[in-house]
């Protein structure tokens, strides 16, 4: 039987104009190393208003860590009134992000943590409204499910590392695991030097910056297009874009962005399921991230 669960937030009613790509905070060295400096001038950015608050950025270019490289930002400033992020969960089928973002009228969407290709349901820690949806498999690598996407009692989001005790010791009442933590403190993390980290992916990230904006990204792959990224290269992507946390989710064919009027049905990105540079080739899932508009009562 099919279950979706959503978490909404209200944030607050402060208004301010969305922020450009910022400039890269690296040293010259690792700046000129990986081009980073480069592509993230504005000029190489084609921008899209999505709603007030919410601004859609794309690149597509060389150069950037000496590779071919597509991207999609969607950049939600979080002090803009009206928007609410939400989790959609299916335990029993799978579900593709954008058949979960039509259902639930979202905004936006990207795909959300690791799940059980063949029968469904997430195989990391998930927990709304305080009541657990799935725990940690064993087989899972404790460098996937380090640190987790959560929304305080407060509608607070955040990203959080994994507590010492496990994560049914938190209280935080919302949360999705995934890994590995790509920035926390501002500072760069250390990566588990395993194939699933040093190779180059299609990758999606989640990141939260200092002047509070709430960052989804999307990396494309497999393509001569679109090279994908190493989780090294995905930190320091975040990290350039000025989040101070970030995390990455489920990446490979699942990598998925959908926004409402943009794109081909939605989907902005490329994703790679179908093995061709497309917009066609979406994987179905077990949990996304959904960007719904509040209603006020």
């Amino acid at each position: 039987m099919k279950k979706i669960f959503l978490l909404p937030f209200l944030f607050s009613l402060l208004l301010t104009s969305a922020q450009p790509i910022p400039v890269l905070a690296q040293s010259p060295g690792i700046a000129q190393q990986t081009g980073l400096d480069q592509a993230l001038q504005r000029k190489h950015w084609q921008t899209e208003k999505v709603s007030r608050g919410m601004r859609w950025k794309y690149y597509h270019g060389n150069g950037l860590f000496d590779s071919r490289q597509s991207i999609s930002v969607l950049d939600i400033n979080l002090r803009k009134a009206g928007i609410a992020l939400s989790f959609a969960y299916s335990d029993s089928t799978r579900i593709k992000t954008s058949t979960f973002a039509r259902e639930q009228n979202a905004l936006a969407a990207i795909n959300g943590s690791y799940f059980d290709v063949k029968n469904g349901g997430s195989v990391n820690f998930f927990r709304t409204g305080g009541q657990v949806n799935a725990s940690t498999t064993p087989q899972m690598a404790a460098y996937r499910e380090n640190a987790a996407i959560a929304v305080d009692a407060a509608g607070k989001p955040q990203i959080i590392r994994k507590p010492e005790a496990g994560w049914e010791s938190t209280a935080i009442p919302d949360v999705l695991s995934s890994g590995p933590l790509l920035v926390f403190g501002g500072e760069k993390e250390t990566m588990v030097q395993q194939a699933f980290n040093t190779n180059r992916h299609p990758r999606t990230a989640i990141g939260i910056t200092k002047d509070n904006h709430l960052l989804l990204v999307t990396v494309d792959g497999r393509s001569a297009e679109a090279q994908g990224m190493s989780n090294e290269e995905l930190a320091l992507l975040m990290q350039a874009l000025g989040c101070t946390e970030a995390l990455n989710l489920d990446g490979g064919g699942s990598t998925t962005m959908w926004i409402e009027g943009k794109g081909t049905e939605g989907i902005v990105n490329y994703p790679s399921d179908n093995k061709v540079y497309d917009q066609k080739g979406e994987r179905a899932v077990a949990n996304s991230v959904l960007i719904v508009k509040r209603h006020r009562k």
